[in-house]
């Protein structure tokens, strides 16, 4: 009797300081940094950097033991608990302090290390990073995937919330480690388009952003309609990545397009034909690759306008590019005006006065589009990142499809059938020339 009396006394003591240093905890700011993409309204962020609760716990009980002073950082979940109080009801038999062995194993199996620090996309030029959350805009499927327990994969956007793109752009999700087994993501994440289910498919491909292991690029079979809000939710967070991995976030994005701009560059005619919202607006000279140095064949996405001044967050004046050749035949370091980026590998739309006398002519460029700085200012102000530019009769190969977001020169079945997690490995990604060193094509 004496024993069940310290039993039921140590069990509601655990309870309150379990239940205090939960409130406590929530007490603790949730503005330490974590990564882009995360969704607002996470658990605060603990001491030392966690995601969950931060619980003050005395050293040494049952062997417990934590980092900072007697933090454990961590998450308590229903799982947990149920595993750790089996665990503890085999002590009761032969154990009075059964009531501080439940709280100590499962403070045991809960507690976790601090976040991942993960990989963050390089986007200062082109588009911000997702840091806010919208509801989910579409109803679950009738099986949820299972919890799974394994190394955080860490899941962030290119895109931002509340930006206007192009009907051209893939949504880009990027992965820390290398997803195994893309079914619980693929089956969990909603993409709607004006409140209607989109009937577009994932594409997986390696990444060539530093810090990021994998890339998925969503997209439907035909671009998306012009000024539509596109919602993504990715409540993936604790789903399996593949044996021994899962997703550490559920990151969600709100954007909408804009006009439908949509132009089309046939070189040997040597004309940039330009429509938006199907109607045509203007139809500019062009001078593209010449026969050493060819234009990619295909359909290219606007990627991004001019650049920002080395060292800082400002776009250089008049949307100019530095390009650099180290090809002793062509030496050149030039600051390129009203420049528009077409690939990763340098192609650009761009004002070329000193190429006036060839635009319109002949193809004598490097691989860019040279245009007449009036015409180069004025494509560059209509440009959206995202919009579409294609190219016909350029005498070049097709853009590969890991080459910008070529991802439009992916024939429809061969994109749904998903890409690296179902038809082995692409061509490792060429890595983006850095900003300030631009080489064109």
């Amino acid at each position: 009797m004496v024993g069940a009396k310290r039993l039921y006394v140590g069990t509601a003591v655990a309870v309150l300081v379990f239940a205090g240093s939960l409130a406590a905890c929530a007490n603790v700011s949730d503005s330490s940094p974590g990564h882009p993409g995360d969704v607002a309204g996470q658990p605060p962020a603990c001491p030392g950097g966690g995601s969950g609760f931060a619980l003050a716990l005395p050293m040494g009980i049952h062997g417990a033991s934590s980092p900072g002073g007697g933090c454990l950082v961590g998450r308590v979940s229903e799982v947990n608990l149920v595993v750790a109080t089996k665990r503890a009801r085999e002590n009761f038999r032969g154990h009075r302090g059964g009531a501080a062995a439940i709280v100590g194993t499962a403070l045991i199996v809960s507690g976790c290390s601090a976040a991942n620090p993960g990989g963050v996309p390089a986007t200062s030029s082109t588009v911000p990073q997702s840091t806010s959350a919208v509801p989910p805009s579409a109803t679950g499927t009738s099986s949820t995937p299972t919890v799974a327990l394994g190394a955080p994969v860490h899941v962030s956007l290119l895109e931002g919330d509340g930006g206007v793109y192009g009907v051209g752009m893939p949504v880009v999700a990027y992965f820390d480690r290398t997803v195994s087994d893309a079914t619980a993501f693929e089956r969990t994440t909603r993409v709607t388009v004006n409140g209607t289910p989109a009937a577009g498919a994932w594409y997986w491909a390696s990444s060539g952003q530093p810090g990021q292991a994998l890339e998925a690029h969503y997209r439907l079979q035909q671009y998306w309609p012009a000024n539509a809000k596109i919602v993504v939710d990715m409540p993936v967070k604790d789903l399996s990545a593949g044996p021994g991995l899962s997703y550490d976030d559920s990151p969600t994005l709100s954007i909408t397009t804009g006009a439908a701009n949509i132009s089309t560059v046939d070189c040997k005619a040597e004309t940039m034909t330009v429509t938006s919202d199907g109607k045509p607006v203007r139809t500019l000279p062009t001078s593209c690759g010449k026969a050493g140095t060819p234009t990619f064949t295909g359909t290219k996405v606007v990627m991004q306008k001019g650049e920002d001044l080395p060292g800082t967050n400002t776009l250089r004046p008049e949307g100019a590019v530095r390009m650099v050749s180290n090809n002793p035949a062509d030496p050149y370091d030039l600051i390129v005006p009203w420049s528009v980026r077409l690939t990763n590998s340098g192609e650009y739309a761009h004002a070329a006065s000193w190429n006036g006398g060839n635009i319109g002519a002949r193809s004598t460029s490097n691989g860019c589009t040279n245009l007449n700085v009036n015409d180069a200012q004025w494509f560059y102000n209509l440009s959206q990142i995202g919009d579409v530019v294609s190219y016909t009769n350029t005498g070049g190969t097709p853009l590969p499809a890991w080459d910008g977001y070529g991802d439009w020169n992916v024939p429809w079945t061969t994109w749904q059938a998903g890409g690296v997690l179902t038809s082995g490995p692409l061509p490792a990604p060429p890595t983006a020339p850095a900003p300030g060193a631009a080489t064109p094509r």
